[in-house]
């Protein structure tokens, strides 16, 4: 008996060894036509790619620099140097955004307010697409007087693809919570809208041109507008950047603002 068993062990160990999957996609080694398949791929009797298994889970992540001349009219003029950061999470139709950012000023440094929102994304037809938004402004922004709170923004997109020809529009409106500075500064909500045209020039380079107005945060000081450019490249299928540059059209926004990011999309 105890002879049986160890034959019935060595041929069991033998057989196991003799057994090799490298890239463990179910087919042997010996008979694996195409070997290193990844491991979310589907295959065939040869080891030989069927289907890719997307997750339809997905990140990105961008970080950016951006420059502006600040001349607003109720700060001093001062040239100012940014780092941003955002990570965007989608699943489907529906996606969350985070973003922060760090500037640097003739003035002073320190962190802008960041960023936290929710999308969900509709498309009646198959050219219109409609974007719903929400989020919140925090405020890590370090205020001297203490008068900095927690905003909240809801946001309405519309974009329709026409060819290669790309019409959107946008309106946004924000919830301004600041404590009022008594004789010194008062604070508003605000409306803002938009809208633009863009187009493919080529299959990986989206471009766009836009014109935005804005209320001003402060009560007393004229609306915000501004006319901006904006550029997507895909690299490839993971790398991207993009490029945009806005001019103010009132005194009450910045004269020039130019911004580069470069983002990783898995």
């Amino acid at each position: 008996m105890l002879k049986k068993a160890l034959i019935f062990l060595t041929t069991a160990t033998l057989s196991l060894s003799a057994y090799s999957d490298y890239d463990m996609d179910g087919v042997e080694d010996s008979n694996d036509r195409c070997p290193n398949t990844p491991f979310n791929e589907l295959v065939d009797i040869k080891g030989c790619t069927i289907k890719a298994l997307q997750s339809q889970h997905h990140f990105d992540v961008i970080y950016g620099l951006s420059f502006s001349e600040t001349d607003y009219t109720t700060i001093p003029k001062s040239d100012t140097i940014s780092q941003n950061l955002q990570i965007d999470y989608y699943y489907q139709d529906f996606s969350i955004q985070a973003s922060t950012s760090y500037y640097d000023s003739d003035y002073d440094s320190g962190l802008n307010d960041s960023f936290i929102g929710a999308y969900y994304k509709v498309s009646p037809e198959n050219e219109l697409t409609l974007r719903i938004g929400a989020g919140a402004i925090i405020p890590t922004y370090d205020s001297e007087l203490d008068n900095n709170n927690m905003d909240f923004v809801g946001s309405l997109n519309l974009s329709y693809m026409k060819e290669n020809i790309n019409f959107f529009g946008g309106y946004s409106y924000t919830v301004v919570n600041d404590d009022d500075i008594l004789g010194i500064v008062s604070y508003q909500n605000t409306n803002s809208y938009s809208g633009g045209v863009g187009f493919y020039p080529l299959k990986k380079l989206y471009t766009s041109i836009s014109y935005t107005n804005s209320d001003s945060v402060y009560k007393g000081v004229e609306d915000i507008e501004t006319a901006s450019f904006y550029a997507f490249y895909s690299i490839d299928a993971n790398w991207f950047t993009t490029f945009s540059y806005s001019y103010g059209i009132s005194d009450s926004a910045s004269d020039n603002s130019v911004s580069l990011r470069v983002g990783y999309y898995f």
